[in-house]
C-alpha cells in the first residue's frame, strides 16, 4: 500500500461517545435533582452507543475519500491516478456519472469534476476541494 497524500474520514469513532456522554448528563442532573435512575442512564448510554455504531460504520465505508500515491478512493470505489487527465478548469457536465457509486454528490460534500484520459467527466467530491484537488495534481 503507498502513502496517502489524503483522508476524508467519513466519519470518526468518537462520535460513539456522544450518547454515553448524554446519559452521563442526564445522570448527574438526576443525581443532583433527586433519586437518580442508574440503571436505567445506563441502558440509555448503551443503547445511544449500539445505534450510532452502525451509523458511524455505514459513513467511514461510503463516505471516506482517500487519495494514495497510485488511486483516489471515493467510498468504496477507486479510481487510479494514471486515469486522471485534468482537475482544474474542468466543467461539469449534467448527468456526469459520481464516483462512489451514488446517485449524486453527497449532502454537506462539494463536487471536483474530472476529466479523465477517454474525455469522459465524472464528479469526484470531498469537504475540502482544494485539499483533494492538490493531492489529486500532486505526482
Amino acid at each position: 500500500m503507498s502513502e496517502t497524500r489524503y483522508l476524508e474520514p467519513g466519519a470518526k469513532w468518537a462520535a460513539l461517545l456522544y450518547g454515553p456522554l448524554f446519559a452521563l448528563l442526564g445522570y448527574l442532573v438526576e443525581l443532583a435533582t433527586g433519586t437518580p435512575h442508574t440503571v436505567a442512564w445506563v441502558l440509555v448510554g448503551l443503547g445511544l452507543a449500539a445505534i450510532t455504531a452502525p451509523w458511524i460504520h455505514a459513513r467511514r465505508r461510503f463516505l471516506t475519500v482517500r487519495v494514495t500515491g497510485t488511486e483516489l478512493w471515493e467510498g468504496r470505489e477507486s479510481l487510479p491516478l494514471s486515469e486522471i487527465a485534468e482537475t482544474t478548469d474542468v466543467g461539469a457536465p449534467t448527468g456526469a456519472r459520481v464516483l462512489g457509486g451514488g446517485w449524486s454528490t453527497p449532502r454537506k460534500y462539494e463536487e471536483l469534476p474530472i476529466r479523465l484520459n477517454d474525455g469522459m467527466v465524472v464528479l469526484a467530491w470531498a469537504k475540502d476541494v482544494q485539499a483533494l484537488r492538490a493531492a489529486l495534481d500532486r505526482t
